[in-house]
């Protein structure tokens, strides 16, 4: 694969993807367990929402390998792994992004044992992981598209 430039047009469409999934989540009824699971399209939209986002931030992640350093990665994992290796992630955000490729992997997977609470805690209290490693990579990129 050969390095080439990181197309701007994806970056800001995976980046709007990213903060309207999270965007989504967060109009759910996030304050009260009792609320999220009263309407079981809380779950449903948390779940299809949550996994979008991930799935966009990795879409990113794999878009900026292949094309700023002509790697071509297929695995979420991996992916965290070389963007810390290449320095568009530091230590915390590549860890922290592996952590999400582990959920990701959850919600598709073994989607049959993410259950209402799991996702519920989720939502309550990693979703802010999202937003920091999507600022994280916009930062990185803003540094080198300028």
């Amino acid at each position: 694969m050969v390095p080439g430039r990181v197309d701007p047009h994806v970056v800001a469409d995976r980046l709007a993807w990213v903060q309207r999934m999270v965007a989504e989540i967060r109009a759910l009824p996030l304050g009260d367990y009792d609320a999220f699971v009263a309407d079981s399209r809380n779950v449903w939209t948390a779940e299809s929402c949550l996994r979008r986002a991930l799935e966009a931030l990795f879409d990113l992640g794999r878009h900026i390998l292949a094309r700023e350093f002509g790697q071509g990665v297929a695995e979420y994992k991996a992916i965290a792994r070389q963007l810390h290796a290449t320095g568009v992630l530091h230590a915390e955000e590549a860890q922290q992004m592996e952590r999400m490729a582990g959920y990701r992997d959850r919600l598709v997977h073994l989607y049959h044992e993410v259950s209402p609470e799991e996702l519920y805690r989720t939502c309550t209290q990693h979703l802010d992981d999202v937003g920091r490693v999507a600022e994280a990579l916009r930062r990185w990129l803003r540094a080198r598209l300028a």
